[in-house]
């Protein structure tokens, strides 16, 4: 029993840890191409180039070099914590913020991280921050637009 115990201390605390480090290092990431590069270990410069050259997006780029599940849940964990300032500053109200999270999330399931997402449809949370890398195609969205996995309202 004492072996169990300590296992199951031992794999909580694993937990823990595992979930705090993808929160950190999502936050530490300003932009899509930086989270794709931190995965990739590419540089930014060179994941914008991929996407400017290719026309991929960063989810393609990301599922390209395996990464995607990490992509997504690094972009969600950007998103909820761009959320979280928002309700804090008083510019969202939770309940706004609680249903773009649902959606991200039900989005998310489905994305593939090609951009076929349902491109266009924005829920006005302000993502977009002009973060666009001079693509100017216009292409954010809910699913997985060109911007990112769970993007609203980037309009690059």
């Amino acid at each position: 029993m004492k072996k169990f115990k300590k296992f199951a201390v031992i794999g909580l605390a694993v937990l823990v840890v595992s979930a705090m480090s993808v929160t950190a290092l999502a936050a530490s990431y300003k932009t899509p191409a930086e989270v794709v590069a931190g995965l990739t270990g590419k540089t930014v410069d060179s994941v914008i180039e991929e996407r400017n050259d290719s026309g991929n997006t960063y989810g393609t780029i990301a599922n390209d070099a395996g990464k995607l599940d990490e992509f997504k849940s690094q972009m969600l964990e950007q998103k909820k914590e761009l959320l979280k300032e928002k309700v804090a500053a008083g510019t969202m109200s939770q309940e706004r913020a609680d249903a773009i999270i649902k959606a991200m999330e039900q989005n998310q399931a489905n994305c593939d991280g090609t951009g076929s997402g349902r491109i266009g449809q924005k829920m006005g949370a302000g993502f977009g921050g002009g973060m666009g890398n001079g693509q100017g195609r216009g292409q954010g969205s809910v699913g997985c637009g060109q911007g990112s996995c769970g993007d609203f309202g980037q309009t690059s």
